[in-house]
């Protein structure tokens, strides 16, 4: 999926402010983005073309937020026939009802005017949307010419397009040869008078969990950076792309398995599964 950059956004004043818990933050204003500046919709779709023809097909961002719009609106009118309750949706459900794709594309132009002329600066950058790590970039300069901006931007990035369609490559071959990369944290509620101390069998909960990813992790590859009675957090965890069923894995249906693992014979232990955004699980012990 292509989006335009935060720092685009904010030079042309694309963003919107709300309130995280006290906090004032700025966000980027895709829908405002796209109904409002006339280049932007015409250069991601010159660069879907170019990733297209080099066999790596997007997600329309633009369709995508449209749709999104629409399951809210339709969220909104949708009530019980019984009690004519509406459906309950906390701030956590709003904030992850985003367009989601593998892969961001991020893209940054600035036009420079020389006399009757102009010319493109770019920057294209790929994020891993699971892990926010940079992927691929390329920078350039397009030619000076009276051509339209898209068109310029266009062939700026052609020029320049190989070495960046490369990283993408060779990151989609690691991740096949050595799984994808997630975040997963495993903590427990203050009600549950158990802890990751505990002992089954006579091996810690701890111990039992690092056994379960030496065995369910890809070469067994993840860092466990913290642990403690209370909480432990695993880093660059290598999970499969596909499960034994073909379907695609991620943090969500990775941790289920984990979470079921733990509901089982002996531990019987509960537990309550959330996810931030598509590389990130969290697991809390004690009760749902």
């Amino acid at each position: 999926m292509v989006l335009p950059s935060d720092n685009w956004c904010m030079q042309r004043y694309f963003m919107t402010e709300f309130d995280n818990q006290g906090t004032q933050q700025l966000v980027p204003n895709y829908k405002q983005a796209f109904q409002e500046d006339i280049e932007l919709g015409q250069v991601i779709s010159k660069i879907g073309s170019l990733m297209i023809e080099k066999g790596f097909p997007l997600k329309d961002v633009e369709q995508e937020l449209k749709a999104l719009e629409t399951r809210r609106a339709e969220d909104n009118m949708t009530s019980s026939k019984t009690s004519g309750s509406s459906i309950s949706e906390s701030p956590l459900d709003i904030l992850k009802k985003r367009a989601k794709a593998d892969i961001i594309i991020q893209i940054w132009w600035k036009v420079n005017k020389l006399g009757d002329k102009k010319s493109v600066s770019f920057i294209l950058e790929a994020f891993d949307a699971y892990t926010s790590k940079r992927i691929a970039s390329s920078t350039g300069n397009g030619t000076p010419s009276i051509e339209i901006i898209p068109v310029q931007l266009e062939k700026a990035i052609v020029a320049n397009i190989n070495p960046f369609v490369e990283q993408l490559q060779a990151h989609f071959e690691d991740m096949f040869t050595n799984g994808r990369e997630i975040l997963l944290t495993i903590k427990k509620w203050d009600s549950w008078a158990e802890d990751m101390e505990t002992e089954y069998n006579g091996e810690e909960l701890t111990d039992i969990i690092k056994s379960w990813m030496d065995k369910n992790t890809v070469q067994g590859r993840y860092n466990m950076t913290d642990a403690t009675e209370n909480f432990i957090r695993l880093e660059q965890v290598r999970i499969p792309i596909y499960d034994e069923d073909n379907r695609a894995l991620d943090s969500r249906e990775f941790a289920k398995g984990l979470r079921k693992f733990l509901r089982g014979e002996p531990y019987h232990i509960e537990s309550k599964l959330m996810t931030r955004g598509l590389g990130e699980a969290i697991i809390v012990l004690g009760e749902k």
